[in-house]
């Protein structure tokens, strides 16, 4: 039997939407304030789902601890703080969107998850914007 868990975080960090090929005018069209020349800052809320099976001795799918863990080091702390678009290789080629923030995140915690659980990311930039990785 498959069960998920769920364990949130929180980040903050600041970016710009800006695409260097257009012209000033043509981003703030497309992506608004949030083309900010002087950038601009999210409290980010993470939710992190692991999905497998119970293991039968332990009860558990995932020690909870160990989760929390690995999403303090591998999210939290190397994200917290930074600009997305002056401190990430990540971004150096694509705009840091909430999208594609969740898409790194959810592949940085695949390098360090087991790979006996399937892992859904989701992410908000703002209380009624959210992105999700990967869609089934």
């Amino acid at each position: 039997m498959r069960i998920a868990v769920i364990r949130k975080g929180h980040f903050n960090a600041a970016h710009q939407l800006y695409v260097p090929s257009w012209t000033r005018e043509k981003n703030e069209r497309i992506f608004g304030k949030c083309a900010n020349p002087n950038f601009h800052g999210h409290n980010y809320e993470l939710e992190v789902t692991v999905i497998g099976e119970i293991d039968p001795v332990t009860g558990m799918l995932i020690n909870l601890k160990t989760l929390k863990d690995i999403i303090t080091e591998h999210i939290e702390e190397y994200f917290d703080h930074k600009n997305l678009n002056l401190e990430f290789e990540e971004f150096k080629d694509s705009p840091p969107t909430t999208e594609n923030l969740c898409i790194v995140i959810y592949n940085r915690l695949r390098t360090v998850l087991d790979e006996k659980y399937d892992v859904k990311v989701r992410l908000s930039e703002t209380p009624r914007n959210f992105a999700e990785y990967p869609v089934n």
